[in-house]
């Protein structure tokens, strides 16, 4: 591997001047304002596990529609606890019930959201996306319905995710003064929307982050799905400023000022996928207290368990062991 993008000195110092919509903040109230949600459904799961209790999670999303997840609870707590929400990487589903217990190794509660139409790679989803989107969209979800801010995809994926962090905050189990959110890659990028939008989040924990600086991912991510977009326009010649305007109603860099809360980002310095400039744009412009953990060698796997053990014990110091 080698760098791909920007030195760490340059990212330091690369603060890009962004387009924000007029309409941006008028946009994400109506989308969150359109309906008030149903209460979230929570199912107990036999694991076979004795010390972390499980639930199969249905969360009313985007237009009311069902979205599943699993919440994990310590077997032994008998107070609210803090609250992880979790969101998962492109083309991650929720997976199995048993596959991701640290958080609620750690005495937390661990609310993990499906990602609706995905799952295809590491772990199988069960959220169908229903809209139907026109022809000619590059194979992925990038540029399902990009030529129209109230049909794209990520509006839907990002309404999920702030009902998300709702329902938590509204579980008896969790303190809701102290709900977190997380996620690496594209569940990264998801909680920084949500930090920008949900003012009742405690805590913000973006992995390598996707979904942010656009115009420059596009044109420099030398793998992964920011290539749809480039793709895509390299057949609709003509409609890059229609394009490019879509994705900044979803641009995490562009949202991330509007974010207050306390922030741990991650940044991988060879991370072909989500350059590590995008990701530094994000952190600059983010609106909160923050601070990076840079990961000189790696690619898009980033700090992984090295990075939770950051997070844990960043944590650890926020809210007091």
């Amino acid at each position: 591997m080698a760098l791909s993008d920007l030195t760490v000195a340059d990212c330091w110092a690369y603060r890009p001047d962004l387009t924000v919509p007029e309409d941006l903040h008028a946009f994400w109230e109506r989308t969150l304002g359109a309906a008030q949600p149903a209460a979230a459904t929570y199912e107990p799961v036999d694991t076979g596990l004795t010390q972390i209790r499980t639930f199969s999670v249905t969360v009313p999303g985007f237009g009311g529609e069902p979205v599943h997840g699993w919440l994990h609870l310590p077997a032994t707590a008998t107070e609210p606890l803090a609250c992880v929400v979790e969101y998962l990487g492109y083309g991650r589903g929720r997976g199995l019930p048993h596959e991701k217990l640290f958080w609620a190794s750690a005495g937390f509660a661990h609310l993990i959201m499906d990602t609706r139409g995905q799952g295809w790679s590491a772990a199988p989803g069960s959220t169908a996306d229903s809209h139907r989107y026109p022809a000619g969209t590059v194979p992925g979800f990038l540029t399902r319905g990009v030529t129209s801010p109230e049909d794209f995809y990520y509006r839907r994926l990002i309404t999920d995710a702030v009902r998300f962090a709702q329902a938590a905050r509204e579980h008896p189990a969790v303190d809701p003064d102290r709900v977190v959110v997380t996620g690496i890659s594209q569940g990264g990028g998801l909680s920084l929307a949500v930090a920008a939008l949900f003012p009742g989040v405690a805590a913000v924990m973006p992995d390598v982050p996707f979904l942010c600086d656009f115009p420059r991912a596009v044109r420099v991510a030398t793998d992964g799905p920011y290539g749809e977009v480039a793709e895509y326009l390299a057949l609709h010649r003509d409609q890059s400023s229609q394009v490019f305007r879509t994705l900044s109603y979803v641009d995490a860099a562009v949202l991330a000022p509007a974010a207050t809360a306390p922030a741990l980002f991650s940044v991988a310095m060879m991370d072909r996928i989500c350059p590590p400039s995008t990701c530094f744009a994000a952190y600059h412009r983010y609106g909160g207290d923050k601070e990076v953990r840079v990961y000189e060698f790696n690619d898009h796997e980033g700090g992984e368990a090295h990075q939770q053990l950051e997070q844990l014990a960043w944590l650890h110091k926020l809210f007091g062991r």
